[in-house]
């Protein structure tokens, strides 16, 4: 075996441990799995994770990003600021100071193949109202 042999191999070998590390699990939705994504490799101010879920999940949906924007999210994570929340009460951890799910949930309760729409362990925030400012709040 020749160095560009090893080296081919080895690419090989590494496209498929990130595919195994990125790619959606069967059935989750794409908040799940964007949620999922964000707390391993966080958020890079792009749909990154929302595109890739919908080109590997959902490929009919050529509009999702389009749609996600008009909602106000234009980067991952403000899916989860802008636009969703959890239907459940999230455990917190005094000890890490960290947030998790309550020990109930498993993972992403699942959606049918090709739907965008998010599995029962989220819900639409209200849209945010800001309140009317006069010009003598400014001054």
């Amino acid at each position: 075996m020749s160095v560009d042999d090893g080296v081919r191999t080895l690419e090989i070998e590494l496209a498929s441990l990130a595919q195994d590390l990125t790619g959606p699990g069967p059935h989750e939705c794409v908040l799940c799995y964007v949620n999922r994504m964000l707390v391993q490799f966080g958020c890079d101010t792009t749909l990154r994770w929302t595109r890739r879920w919908r080109e590997l999940q959902a490929p009919l949906a050529t509009r999702l990003e389009r749609r996600i924007g008009r909602e106000g999210s234009f980067c991952d994570c403000e899916l989860f600021t802008n636009g969703w929340d959890v239907t459940v009460q999230v455990a917190h951890d005094p000890v890490t100071g960290e947030d998790r799910w309550p020990e109930d949930v498993h993972g992403c309760r699942g959606v049918r193949t090709g739907t965008t729409r998010p599995c029962t362990l989220w819900s639409r925030r209200p849209p945010q109202r800001w309140p009317a400012r006069r010009r003598s709040d400014w001054d």
